[in-house]
């Protein structure tokens, strides 16, 4: 089992509450919760792209720091762990990722790898004028095909003529070619979108249920849909962490949180921003709050009970990994490296093989 942290290159990471530690993002906390990462073992750090917030009184995810700059930075201070920038591919040409990315490869010493985002958000792009209309949604993961196959060709070749829908090079040239294989990772969710990762990518992200069974039936069907492709890939599971002393607490910690949701960002979020959040119906209060934790499956309390419930979900056939949030990343990463991951069963497996 790997073990990664989504990075909080957003404000208040993934939390839509006010009563959730409130920050800013910066590269000085991104560069701390990753030097704690490296010192306790996990394997990657990776970090969003996200162009436009969802507001609120919390300003939720109004103020986010770019991801290929900051990982840069981050390959500068670190030394062993994979770092994985994203890139919305509707902003930035391939051409211009490749070089990028081997930037950063030689930075990292090849520990660098590209999060594809085919974009499906369309406030983020119409507000600079490259959303190519309402088509997108249908054809985005054809648009990302040729991109990859772009920055792969020039990655192997140093050179692209490559000649499709949505791009045509002309002898277009990428020397120093990348010292190392620049993996990519996407996360696909349509059965269309695994067929993206399966071709393309080395792992899918998914974001998981704390039970374990959407879990499993997102593994059988990305299993099948890589074997079609004639590749394996597996699953990198996405879960928030909150510790606590016991498990009474930290179940305290998560309803103070889900109490303090803020319901107008979560309404932006979900689509339904003309929805009235001041005088609705307890039922429909509680389905916001429930959108607190932006669907991501919880794993709630003590070190002794979160090992257990990773130690379940790591035994699902096909998961490969978890990238984990937290509610305090600092805290958290540094009390999960000490204190959970010498509990976990999957990591001594891993240890003794």
């Amino acid at each position: 089992m790997d073990f990664g942290v989504f990075l909080p290159i957003g404000n208040n990471g993934w939390m839509l509450s006010a009563t959730s530690p409130q920050y800013r993002p910066s590269f000085e906390l991104n560069r701390d919760i990753t030097l704690a990462a490296e010192k306790h073992g996990f394997e990657f750090v990776l970090s969003m792209v996200k162009l436009r917030g969802f507001g609120g009184k919390t300003e939720f995810w109004d103020y986010n720091l770019e991801s290929f700059t900051l990982m840069a930075g981050l390959a500068a201070v670190t030394s062993r762990i994979q770092l994985y920038a994203s890139v919305a591919t509707l902003t930035l040409h391939p051409a211009m990722v490749a070089r990028m990315a081997v930037t950063i490869d030689d930075i990292s010493g090849g520990r660098f790898g590209i999060n594809i985002v085919s974009g499906w958000n369309r406030s983020e792009y119409a507000q600079m004028g490259v959303w190519p209309g309402d088509e997108h949604y249908a054809s985005r993961y054809d648009h990302a095909s040729e991109y990859v196959q772009v920055m792969k060709e020039l990655w192997r070749d140093g050179v692209s003529n490559f000649k499709g829908q949505y791009f045509q090079m002309d002898d277009c040239r990428l020397l120093p070619r990348p010292s190392h294989d620049i993996p990519l990772v996407c996360a696909g969710a349509s059965e269309r979108g695994m067929a993206f990762c399966a071709e393309h990518g080395h792992y899918n992200f998914m974001i998981a249920d704390t039970e374990g069974d959407k879990l499993r039936a997102f593994n059988e069907t990305l299993s099948g849909v890589a074997a079609a492709a004639g590749r394996e890939i597996g699953t990198y599971a996405l879960y928030t962490v909150i510790l606590a002393d016991t498990d009474e607490e930290a179940r305290a910690r998560e309803q103070h949180y889900r109490d303090g949701a803020d319901l107008d960002a979560i309404a932006f979020m979900t689509g339904q921003a003309s929805l009235d959040t001041a005088g609705t119906t307890a039922q429909v209060i509680s389905e916001l709050q429930g959108a607190t934790f932006m669907g991501i499956g919880l794993l709630v309390g003590s070190p002794a009970t979160v090992a257990q419930q990773i130690d379940r979900l790591a035994q699902i056939p096909g998961t490969s990994g978890m990238m984990l949030t937290f509610d305090d990343f600092v805290k958290g990463v540094e009390r999960f490296g000490s204190e959970v991951m010498p509990l976990l069963q999957c990591r001594q497996a891993t240890a003794a093989d």
